[in-house]
């Protein structure tokens, strides 16, 4: 007989089980990133975003997110717009998204650990201070959280206190947080750190920073990366648009590949080829954020059946391939948001596309190595055109140069009397002639006495 107190095993998890996990594999700067993302969701929807296409001519020009580093702490504030109470109270600060939660439109949040996760990775004293528009008017709260005393607490509320605070000077979001974790403190001390972060957010928030999005680190603007393809002559890049339904839920999907920069002189790797800093490879969008940025690997393709292993030969290639809908969870990201999740349906459904756009790059090297000569004059009249300007085009086009034929040729050797070759260098006009050419002088000499013109 089993006694009653007696006839459940505990399976609740432990705060501090918790906490190592959703906080064990994402990086600090993703965790910058899911902070970042927050703000931008904010400012799209007040700035009534609807999909996020190239075309989208949303301005953002009033939304800024500052971020500083330091030593001793970290601080991220936003005019985004703020977190309401009702949010904070309900769904803010849960751990994972309720079912009764609505999706916010075309955010790149899915699972709602983003920012706990973020601020938990950073540090153990975190204040979260918010200032929203209700009935016209600013109300402001905050949420201060000391770590440790939260995960030694004996209690089993997992709650966070809602505290009143002063208004902030624009309606957004503030968050200060001290006592940085270990790998914060290294990495926050490194020069280098802020100077990846910058380049970072410049690229991977370029349609953003595109739409006038302000991003500041450090009290420096960062400036997006313009993201282009060359075209001209026989160069045409393409860009084709899909919209898919799944689950009764529209994804729009744009896909544009070409030449974004000339194939190198020579197809084998070197030293000085720095793989980290190459753009070339294929790029994915999830709601406006670059989620994998130059690949190379099998997760875009290269390397399966039917595609090759990526190459150094293929160097000058860009593909990017646009995923936009009003359900975050409908997009092929991870939870991180820095890679693909290839059994997603609708990145399934278009990866063949993506190959068939590689296809036509792969045979333009291989044919270039031929008669580079001329490929590279063709070359040279295309010019660099941002995506947003490219035009509709169901494939990419690259020129046909056929290989001029080669004739066959003999190689002759052989040895005479240094005394000789430089009389017959001399009888020929110049005694200092080249061995090579005198024989060359010679055959055309004999060739022409003997067989005459061809």
């Amino acid at each position: 007989m089993i006694p009653e107190n007696r006839s459940k095993a505990d399976a609740n998890p432990t705060k501090a089980f918790f906490v190592r996990m959703i906080t064990r594999d994402i990086t600090l700067e993703d965790c910058i990133f899911d902070l970042i993302d927050n703000s931008i969701d904010g400012a799209w929807e007040l700035a009534g975003g609807q999909p996020m296409s190239l075309d989208d001519n949303t301005d953002l020009s009033p939304y800024r997110i500052s971020i500083n580093v330091q030593n001793d702490g970290f601080l991220i504030q936003d005019n985004c717009g703020g977190i309401t109470l009702d949010d904070a109270a309900d769904y803010a600060f849960t751990f994972g998204r309720k079912d009764t939660a609505e999706t916010e439109n075309f955010s790149i949040g899915v699972y709602g650990i983003g920012m706990k996760r973020a601020v938990f990775k950073i540090g153990s004293d975190i204040t979260i201070h918010s200032t929203f528009i209700d009935e016209g008017k600013p109300s402001s709260f905050c949420v201060p959280i000391k770590v440790d005393e939260w995960l030694t607490s004996k209690s089993e509320d997992w709650d966070f206190d809602i505290e009143a605070a002063p208004d902030l000077p624009s309606a957004g979001v503030k968050i200060q947080i001290s006592n940085l974790t270990e790998v914060a403190l290294r990495s926050f001390e490194s020069p280098r750190f802020i100077q990846n972060l910058r380049r970072s957010i410049s690229r991977d928030y370029a349609l953003h920073l595109h739409r006038g999005l302000a991003i500041e680190v450090q009290g420096k603007p960062v400036s997006g990366w313009a993201i282009e393809l060359r075209q001209g002559g026989d160069f045409l890049p393409m860009r084709a648009t899909f919209t898919e339904q799944i689950q009764d839920e529209d994804v729009h999907v744009e896909l544009l590949a070409g030449m974004a920069a000339a194939p190198p002189d020579s197809s084998e790797p070197s030293d000085d080829f720095d793989d980290a800093l190459n753009r070339s490879g294929w790029y994915v969008v999830c709601n406006g954020r670059i989620v994998l940025a130059a690949d190379k690997t099998s997760v875009t393709g290269w390397g399966t059946e039917g595609w090759p292993q990526w190459h150094p030969q293929y160097s000058g290639f860009m593909g990017l391939i646009v995923f936009a809908s009003r359900r975050a969870d409908l997009l092929p990201l991870t939870t991180t948001k820095r890679s693909v999740d290839e059994t997603s349906a609708v990145y399934r459904q278009f990866r063949p596309k993506m190959r068939d756009a590689t296809k036509e790059w792969i045979s333009y090297t291989n044919a270039r190595k031929q008669v580079r000569v001329e490929a590279v004059k063709r070359e040279e009249f295309t010019k660099s055109v941002p995506i947003f300007e490219i035009v509709p085009r169901a494939e990419v086009a690259l020129p046909r140069i056929a290989p001029t034929p080669k004739i066959p040729e003999a190689n002759v050797l052989y040895s005479v009397p240094k005394a000789r070759m430089l009389k017959l260098a001399s009888a020929l006009g110049n005694i200092n002639m080249a061995y090579k050419d005198v024989g060359i002088q010679s055959f055309e000499y004999t060739y022409s006495d003997l067989v005459g013109e061809e």
